[in-house]
Formats: C-alpha cells, structure tokens, sequence
C-alpha cells in the first residue's frame, strides 16, 4: 500500500503580477502633478522658442547638427554671417567644405562637421528635391543627423509632439523623478507617456529652457523655481515656489 504524500502546507507562492504598464508607474507624480507642473511651465512660457537662430527648416537642421558638443550661443554666432550667404542646400553646396569650415571654425569639430552639412546637403538634393524631410526615418538617413536632431527639427519645423532629450531633460527627468530613465531613449519614451498631450506640442522646450535657467546641473536655483513645491528632487533647497509671471526670453539670454 502506498503512503499518503504528505500535505503540502508551505503558503502558495503569489503569481506573478502583470508588469504594470500606466502612466502613473513612470513617474514619481501623479498625473494631477504633472497637469500642474506644466500648467505653470506653460504661464512661464506661453510660445517658448528654441535659441538657436535659423530661417527656415534648412537652416535649422544645419544650425542643430552643428550645436552638437557646442552651445547654442557660440554656433549662433558662427551661423549669422553664414545663413546670410547660405540659406539653402544649393547655396551652401555651392559654398564648399573649405569655405563652409572658415564660417564654423569656432565650433568644436568643426571639420567633421563641415563634411557632414555638405553630405547633408547633398543628399537633400538628390534625394528629396532641396526640402528638409518631415519624417523621423528620413531625417536619420541624412548624414550627421541622430534620433535627438531629427526630433528637435520635427518638433521647430514641423510642430510635431517630439521630446528630444538632450543633457537637461536627461536631467531633470531622473532629478525630480518626473520620467526616470537609464538612456535618453527610455527617457524620451516615458516623457511622451506621462506628459499629457495638450502640453506635448512645447514640453521639450519648457525642459530645456528650465534645466538651462533654473535646474542648472552643478547648483539647481530652486528659489527661482515654479514648481518647487511639486518638486520631488532629494537635493532640493526650499519647498516655496517662485512667483508664477511670464519669462521675458531677452532677460534669460542676459543671465546666461
């Protein structure tokens, strides 16, 4: 006769819960926060604008490929008596890689740069007729142009909802906990999952523009901050928020 097995009394274990996939398991914030935080950002800055200078999406994609490992102050400089004389692929095409590298000159890597505008060029020419692609797919064939490059160009030309993370919002995003990622990408795609879409179309620049002025990477100005009441950021210095008043952009580029 076989012995009875003997009962299993150890608790079962818990099955494994669902990985959780909401808004809300992205975030350190509620989505009532995050209305909040942007909401004010928007009073800030109802039309924010990036800073580097252009006119016209050609120029902008120049002038973003050139701010890579640069400021946008020194290639802003370097651009104003270049887009005067260059403002389309043929005109910059005809300018060459030797003269195109006498205007950038001040920009770190200039001559790989310099290569680049002129493979860009070239390529805009044979490829897609002189006009700037409003596509991501497109936009990262184009010689010297990345994921961030092309989301930056979508989202100025184009004005479409795209969050180019650049090293603020990679920032601020794992600072106050509002999207906490290990690489931009992850960034990128918990931004756009938690930021509600009625504030999308500008989020990217209410980042920068915040992590430029205020959430500045070695001294955060948290006095000066709209939002340090919400704020979740372990290192933060008061809980007050500033007054919540329209940024006039020209007393911004003065503190710089």
């Amino acid at each position: 006769m076989q012995k009875p097995k003997p009962e299993n009394t150890a608790p079962a274990k818990p099955k494994a819960s669902r990985k959780i996939t909401s808004k809300k398991a992205l975030t350190a914030y509620s989505p009532q926060q995050i209305e909040e935080i942007f909401r004010r950002f928007r009073v800030q800055r109802p039309e924010p604008k990036g800073e580097l200078e252009h006119v016209n999406p050609f120029t902008l994609l120049v002038a973003v490929v050139l701010s890579a490992q640069a400021t946008d102050v020194g290639v802003n400089k370097a651009t104003r008596p270049l887009f005067k004389i260059a403002d389309t692929p043929e005109k910059m095409l005809a300018l060459g890689e030797e003269k195109l590298g006498g205007y950038i000159r001040t920009i770190g890597l200039w001559r790989n740069k310099a290569k680049n505008v002129i493979a860009l060029c070239e390529a805009l020419i044979h490829d897609h007729g002189g006009e700037v692609p409003g596509d991501r797919e497109a936009l990262t064939k184009l010689p010297g142009v990345g994921r961030k490059t092309a989301n930056v160009v979508l989202n100025m030309a184009f004005g479409q909802p795209t969050m180019a993370v650049d090293t603020h919002i990679f920032r601020i995003a794992n600072r106050i906990g509002l999207a906490p990622g290990k690489t931009p990408e992850e960034v990128e795609r918990n931004l756009l999952s938690v930021i509600p879409d009625q504030f999308l179309r500008h989020a990217h620049h209410w980042l920068i523009l915040h992590g430029r002025y205020v959430c500045k990477a070695r001294k955060p100005d948290c006095p000066a901050c709209v939002i340090a009441d919400i704020c979740k950021a372990p290192e933060k210095t008061t809980d007050v928020p500033a007054p919540l008043v329209p940024i006039e952009a020209r007393w911004e580029a003065e503190k710089v």
